[in-house]
């Protein structure tokens, strides 16, 4: 290994300690609280500047008081659940004892201690132990290797890492700008519509389609699911028509508006798109198309507003998740504001539009971010040179 670069261990280049819990029934160590005490879930793989919650005074006392605070720029590590995953306290913070804290001394930055730890996540959370919950220790932490390059060099790593993050920043900040636009134009197009279109129920306008399967037991059936929150479909890996045993299954088509009855009330609503041929789903997922020959998407787009969720939920009677049944005959009887032919078209153009910059955006996002992972791996272990990086940056 090159002289300037030295392997050494996380408990040789920052003071780690852990945190500790105020009894959760003394809500006088939580009430009116103004420190930041962070948990698990505020560890994010990034600077944390504010907490899920707060502690008092008194909270702060009971696990130790002010030992127990980390000072701005302490690396955050979680030890239990997301094990591994890496935050930058922004403000001096308490923390539960499910967080390893680190205070970073001369021969590291807090900035490349944190790079280290993002890099080699998945290693850290290899070594959890448990069986009901997987865990790694102080010890653990402090043995975990470390390979140190000269300040200069950390601090350019650093840089070159920044850029990048700078540019994810800037995608999802105008990723957040276009969703909420999105948003903001279906709520107030559908809401006009109601106000102003002709009011027809919604089974006057789509129609169930079933394309029953006659299951052959040697046969291969491929699937389809769909996520809440119209989030589209997925696919299954195929079965036989013998593990199916009895279970219905209907033949789905492109182009078919298809509606998951248990999870409709939270927005389990798909178009099954082109690529999607051969696939069938279970009586849970009824297809519908539209009796007008009208664009189908119209009512995908609904179904995504408020408005159309809250239809969804009221027509879904029931109290916990799975008990929740889309009664789709009152479904089918709910009325529905309805514009023009050639306003749906404009809508529809209009809101596919910004959906189509949106899915652009967030997928430059992700493209960056695996880029990320690779270029902090490659600088890390050296198998690019930094000055390649810089240029590149």
């Amino acid at each position: 290994m090159n002289e300037q670069w030295v392997e050494t261990t996380l408990g040789a280049v920052a003071n780690w300690s852990a945190g500790g819990t105020p009894k959760a029934t003394n809500r006088s160590f939580y009430d009116g609280g103004d420190i930041p005490w962070a948990i698990i879930s505020d560890v994010q793989n990034g600077p944390l500047e504010k907490t899920t919650k707060c502690i008092t005074q008194a909270g702060l006392d009971s696990i130790g008081g002010t030992k127990k605070v980390v000072p701005e720029g302490a690396v955050l590590v979680s030890m239990y659940g997301s094990v591994g995953r890496a935050a930058i306290a922004r403000v001096p913070m308490a923390t539960n004892q499910a967080i390893a804290r680190g205070v970073v001394g001369d021969q590291v930055s807090a900035e490349y201690l944190f790079l280290w730890l993002n890099a080699h996540e998945g290693h850290l959370n290899q070594l959890a132990r448990g069986a009901t919950q997987r865990n790694i220790n102080k010890q653990i932490v402090t043995a975990f290797p470390i390979v140190l390059p000269p300040a200069t060099v950390q601090e350019r790593i650093v840089e070159v890492i920044g850029a990048v993050d700078d540019q994810i920043t800037a995608l999802n900040t105008e990723a957040e700008a276009l969703d909420a636009l999105l948003r903001g134009r279906k709520e107030k197009l559908f809401s006009h519509y109601e106000a102003t279109g002709a009011t027809l129920p919604i089974g006057a306008i789509l129609e169930e389609v079933k394309r029953p399967i006659t299951v052959d037991p040697k046969a291969e059936y491929r699937q389809i699911g769909i996520r809440s929150h119209g989030r589209g479909l997925f696919t299954k890996e195929a079965v036989t028509g013998e593990s199916l045993g009895t279970k219905k299954v209907f033949w789905v088509a492109p182009g078919d508006l298809v509606i998951n009855i248990v999870f409709a009330w939270e927005g389990a609503v798909a178009i099954v798109p082109p690529e999607i041929e051969g696939y069938c789903g279970s009586h849970r997922f009824p297809a519908y198309r539209r009796i007008d020959g009208g664009d189908i998407d119209f009512f995908r787009l609904y179904f995504s507003t408020k408005r159309g969720t809250q239809l969804l939920a009221s027509c879904s009677p029931g109290g916990a998740g799975r008990n929740r049944t889309l009664n789709r005959k009152r479904l089918m009887q709910s009325p529905i504001g309805m514009p023009s032919t050639q306003e749906q078209e404009r809508a529809i153009c209009e809101l596919q539009t910004l959906e189509a910059s949106l899915v652009a955006v967030r997928a430059e996002a992700n493209r960056l971010r695996a880029v990320r992972v690779a270029l902090l791996s490659s600088l890390l272990d050296r198998s690019i040179e930094l000055a390649d990086a810089e240029r590149e940056a």
